[in-house]
């Protein structure tokens, strides 16, 4: 798969290493650094653009500037691209607005764009827009993109013995490369704290996505909503191995 990822900063540089790194090596990834400073309106999307990029079948957006999504159509059709992935770690780069006219524009020219909000909230069949709603695509090289980047999913064995975890398996990596971090210094942990540890290892790594409370998110953030996909996969593999603690009140004083 031809992959042109788009990028204005490190947010977007570290996610083209995790690809490179651990992205299948058929793989091509070539890069475009956007331009930082764009107008409020772009009128003439040319003006913005190099001559000529390269031919691709996907494009990756992990730029943090809205005014990079009205170049993405002529990008697309510049490089045949016949999907376009943007993520949305942050608002103010893809406002729900903004987002909306994007996937009509290029939906008009028969190129499937997906705009998750975070972009670890990509499966291989839908993503998440707001806490509660998601959207459903059907696209191969979407497809083929979220079956190894996406919505982390790590697979943990818990020793029944000592209630630790003895190993883990990222089955699928958040594109930053943030579940395969965890995964990693999860190893030996008690059931009763891996979920804490978790999220705390997701925040360190660090998790890039924004901490504007949202109000489509229930007033909390894109970066809690990232740790809490990732925490609740592992919480519901362990949860027949923690222990349940009753408490027996007594009985009430008479001073």
């Amino acid at each position: 798969m031809r992959i042109l990822a788009i990028i204005t900063g490190e947010y977007g540089e570290r996610h083209v290493r995790n690809l490179r790194k651990h992205g299948p090596s058929i793989w091509r990834i070539e890069t475009w650094q956007a331009p930082k400073l764009l107008p409020p309106v772009i009128d003439y999307p040319e003006d913005y653009l190099p001559e000529s990029l390269p031919q691709s079948d996907l494009i990756l957006s992990f730029a943090e500037h809205k005014g990079v999504a009205e170049l993405l159509p002529e990008i697309a059709q510049m490089t045949g691209a016949a999907a376009v992935l943007v993520a949305v770690d942050d608002e103010t780069w893809l406002p729900r607005g903004l987002a909306r006219q994007l996937r009509g524009w290029l939906a008009r020219i028969n190129v499937t764009c997906v705009t998750p909000k975070p972009l670890c909230s990509l499966t291989e069949s839908d993503y998440g827009i707001t806490r509660r709603d998601r959207i459903s695509y059907d696209d191969p090289l979407i497809a083929e993109f979220a079956r190894r980047f996406g919505k982390p999913e790590i697979v943990v064995q818990v020793d029944p013995d000592t209630r630790t975890i003895s190993a883990s398996e990222v089955q699928r990596d958040a594109v930053c490369g943030c579940a395969r971090h965890v995964a990693e210094n999860i190893i030996g942990l008690s059931v009763d704290e891996v979920e804490e540890k978790a999220g705390l290892l997701h925040h360190h790594y660090p998790c890039l996505a924004s901490m504007v409370k949202l109000n489509d998110f229930n007033h909390d953030t894109l970066m809690h909503e990232s740790g809490h996909l990732l925490v609740d996969y592992i919480a519901d593999q362990i949860k027949p191995h923690k222990q349940i603690r009753y408490i027996t009140p007594g009985k009430r004083s008479e001073k």
